[in-house]
Parts: structure tokens; C-alpha cells; sequence
């Protein structure tokens, strides 16, 4: 859990401002995002397959561009 204590003669907008980026950089918004509908096994290897799918495919396009 991100939590935040009060420094001397901190303002409420920068304490609100380091919550936000500790809650960032714990990665909880993206987990709860990730898990708020229920995902089959099957169909996240369908959906990490056409990722990868996708992501080749960029790599040749952009190494057959700088040749």
C-alpha cells in the first residue's frame, strides 16, 4: 500500500503530488485495471500471442526501414 507521511511546511498539493507518483510506481492502478474483468488462461495466450504477433512484425518493418 502507497502511504505518505506529512514534512514540515509540505502544502497539501505536493504531498498529493508524491501519493500520486509512489501510486504509480507501485503499479497498483495498472493491477486493478488488469483484473477488473475475469480473463480465461486461453484467451490471455490468445491475447499474448497476437501481442508477440504484432511486435515481430513492427521489429521487421523497422529493421527493414534502416537498411
Amino acid at each position: 500500500m502507497a502511504m505518505v507521511t506529512l514534512r514540515p511546511n509540505e502544502s497539501q498539493d505536493q504531498l498529493l503530488k508524491r501519493f500520486r507518483k509512489k501510486v504509480v510506481k507501485s503499479g497498483v492502478l495498472s493491477t486493478v485495471r488488469r483484473k477488473r474483468w475475469f480473463v480465461s488462461k486461453s484467451e490471455q495466450r490468445r491475447v499474448e500471442k497476437k501481442k508477440s504477433m504484432r511486435r515481430i512484425k513492427r521489429r521487421q518493418y523497422l529493421k527493414a526501414g534502416n537498411d
